[in-house]
């Protein structure tokens, strides 16, 4: 008869908690690096950028490493992504921020009635506003919508609903992604070429901004309307087709409604995005002191054309001045970027305003 003897268990648990840091560390941390930062500054006479960029990384270093002798690997890692994101974002946030405050507390001391309602670009004269470069403005962009949004539309339900997988959407595609990333200047000069070929060397007016302009807005468009007509699911498509509706009415009754909030989003977004292009204004529009409301005929002027001359003809500063006054010109360009600012502003607010009244509730 054999017996057998028990082995004991010498298996051990793992330990479900560790320790971790207390929740004031990050805040201790902080103060230490700016501290730290504060002490090199003053050793060696740097400013508040390089101390805050200093004290950045030491918070950015020290408080993984002691995550890491704490806690453990996993933790200091987690910790220290997470740093570098909140570094990352920051970063981002500070030279908007620093824009936005520039420009308003610059901009704001000369908007005036008389700034938004005169058409003079003289700095000298009484009566300089920026009425003729906001029409200018405002004319333009909407010949650009008109020309681009139907073009874009009906390109990107041409890449999604007709041309799936063949070669000539392939190349449709490629040459709108080309497109994206043409410089604008490229795109002033092909308008002023092709309307000098046609009307003559001294042609400027506001329809050829609105050309070159649509080339740069056309591609946003189709990409914007291209992605939202992808997210209608197929099914209500077979749905339609399995009713016996044909696909074009399936496009304007189904698809098109369906997506509707997110490429109006995607349009708005595009007109904030070209409303503020300088060059090929600049080449094509020209540059005038009074009011033209036909974009057809005659030089049209527009706010970054007016903010360009503001700050390259500032004027002269008055002889009686006190030290350290600017030219008025550079007053008014400030002014003219606060309500350019302003109009993308208002562009944005209302693309989010139709995306949440047209968006597709969910359950």
């Amino acid at each position: 008869m054999t017996t057998t003897e028990a082995v004991p268990d010498v298996r051990t648990s793992m330990p479900l908690t560790h320790a971790t840091l207390p929740r004031w560390a990050p805040i201790l941390v902080g103060g230490l690096s700016l501290a730290a930062g504060g002490l090199l500054a003053v050793l060696f006479g740097w400013g508040i950028v390089a101390t805050v960029v200093l004290a950045g990384l030491v918070y950015i270093i020290a408080l993984p490493c002691w995550s890491f002798v704490v806690e453990n690997r996993r933790a200091a890692t987690e910790r220290a992504m997470t740093t570098l994101v909140w570094a990352a974002f920051v970063t981002a946030l500070v030279p908007l921020v620093w824009l936005v405050f520039l420009v308003v507390t610059k901009g704001v001391q000369a908007i005036s009635v008389d700034f938004l309602t005169h058409d003079s670009h003289n700095p000298l004269a009484a009566d300089v506003g920026i009425a003729h470069a906001l029409v200018g403005t405002l004319l333009v962009t909407l010949i650009t919508a008109i020309i681009s949004v139907p073009i874009g539309v009906m390109t990107a339900i041409f890449l999604v609903e007709y041309g799936k997988r063949s070669r000539l959407a392939r190349w449709i595609t490629f040459l709108v992604d080309v497109m994206t990333g043409i410089p604008s200047i490229v795109a002033g000069l092909f308008a002023l070429s092709l309307f000098v070929l046609i009307l003559g060397p001294a042609i400027r007016f506001g329809f050829g901004g609105a050309v070159a302009l649509s080339l740069l807005m056309i591609p946003i468009v189709v990409r914007s309307t291209e992605e939202m007509l992808r997210l209608v699911p197929d099914d209500l498509r077979e749905a339609s087709y399995a009713l016996g509706v044909p696909k074009w009415r399936t496009i304007t009754k189904v698809v098109l409604p369906t997506s509707l909030g997110g490429i109006i989003t995607g349009v708005t977004l595009a007109v904030a995005r070209v409303i503020g292009e300088t060059a090929p204004l600049l080449v094509i529009c020209g540059f005038t002191n009074t009011m033209n409301h036909n974009p057809f005929s005659g030089r049209m002027m527009t706010l970054p054309v007016y903010i360009f001359y503001s700050f390259t003809q500032p004027g002269v500063v008055p002889f009686n001045a006190p030290p350290g006054t600017q030219p008025p010109g550079i007053a008014h360009a400030w002014g003219a970027s606060l309500v350019l600012i302003l109009l993308v502003l208002l562009l944005n607010l209302v693309a989010r305003v139709i995306g949440k009244i047209y968006a597709v509730p969910t359950k």
